[in-house]
């Protein structure tokens, strides 16, 4: 089965710290966040991300998400790898499972994904195209 569904994602954590400081060069930082799903997929995530600032206040980002819940009523966790950029407005990411990362019935889950977010909302869409093996 392949699909690409209905999924919605919330913040339910974020908390940010400064590393590898170092006076004259870019800001990086450490994200510990947590999110919520709904739709296709259903459940909680705890997910770091380590982000770099231009003096522009745009930057980039890489992180790795485990989500534990359901996929259309399959139940498991997975862990996803995302890579992306923004500005003080917008963010676009794309992302992937880890392949092997999936448990109980995610086991077999493949898949991969988008998300383009343009200002602030209560939860925010994300493309999640999967299929399981």
């Amino acid at each position: 089965m392949t699909s690409q569904p209905n999924v919605s994602f919330a913040l339910k954590a974020w908390d940010e710290k400064p590393y590898n400081e170092v006076p004259g060069e870019l800001k990086m930082t450490r994200s510990s966040v947590a999110y919520t799903y709904q739709g296709d997929i259903e459940g909680e995530s705890t997910l770091d991300y380590l982000m770099v600032y231009r003096p522009d206040e745009s930057g980039s980002f890489v992180g790795l998400e485990r989500i534990i819940g359901r996929v259309v009523g399959r139940k498991g966790s997975f862990v996803i790898q995302h890579t992306g950029t923004f500005n003080k407005t917008e963010v676009a990411s794309t992302f992937f499972v880890v392949p092997n990362s999936g448990t109980g019935e995610l086991a077999t889950l493949r898949g991969d994904g988008e998300v383009a977010l343009s200002g602030h909302a209560e939860s925010y869409p994300m493309k999640f195209c999967y299929t399981f093996e």
